[in-house]
């Protein structure tokens, strides 16, 4: 069943793995979490003991909001709005990360640039459907890092590597809900890339049309 995300044990900041595992889960490491969506409500204020003053600049998203308007949004926003370096902090602090201030925006922008990639992959499951709705939107989402799927039990079982954190986005398709599943892999070491992250994205098996997608994609390819 959906629960909240559990935050990773701490690590030292500075490694790699930790920045990954900070950009997927900084957002979400609160006991403070909207029950909709497990999202917290997000503090610009700067935390205790904090040594150095943090952004509290957000950068929008280039992905369309649905309906669902949650308090840590912006008003008049049409896309969604990332978290700042210093909401970023302070939701780690508060589940026991020691952070340090001088990589909060390396984090932030590690995390942005993932959810961007996440939006592309759902995008190329959505070209099946822009005839009948050119313009889907993301309703919410929520993290489910101990709640691991099918497919990455299986994968686990035959001796992969499991991912590091699970979301779930619903995904509005013009008034038709519309779940997906996404995993994250650390991905293999790349000359010049100090991180690299493997999506595995996908609508849920919950219903015939995301299954028959899914056949589809998996006799044809997903379209171009």
């Amino acid at each position: 069943s959906e629960k909240p995300s559990e935050c990773p044990v701490a690590h030292n900041s500075g490694s790699a793995n930790a920045m990954i595992e900070m950009s997927r889960e900084g957002g979400n490491c609160t006991s403070e979490n909207n029950p909709s969506n497990q999202m917290p409500s997000l503090s610009q204020m700067p935390s205790r003991g904090q040594r150095m003053p943090l952004p509290t600049h957000r950068v929008e998203s280039t992905i369309p909001k649905g309906d669902f308007k949650p308090s840590h949004q912006l008003e008049g926003k049409a896309n969604w709005t990332y978290p700042s370096p210093q909401q970023f902090y302070n939701a780690m602090k508060r589940k026991g990360y020691q952070p340090k201030e001088e990589d909060m925006q390396s984090v932030v922008a590690i995390h942005n640039t993932v959810n961007e990639k996440t939006w592309k992959k759902v995008m190329e499951w959505e070209k099946m459907h822009l005839d009948k709705c050119p313009n889907p939107r993301l309703e919410k989402f929520s993290g489910r890092a101990n709640d691991q799927s099918l497919k990455a039990r299986i994968n686990t079982w035959m001796g992969y590597r499991p991912p590091f954190d699970r979301h779930d986005w619903v995904v509005d398709r013009c008034g038709k809900k519309v779940r997906y599943v996404i995993d994250f892999y650390t991905g293999p070491s790349m000359t010049g890339m100090p991180l690299s992250i493997h999506l595995d994205v996908r609508p849920a098996a919950d219903s015939f049309g995301a299954i028959w997608d899914r056949v589809r994609v998996g006799i044809f390819g997903k379209p171009s």
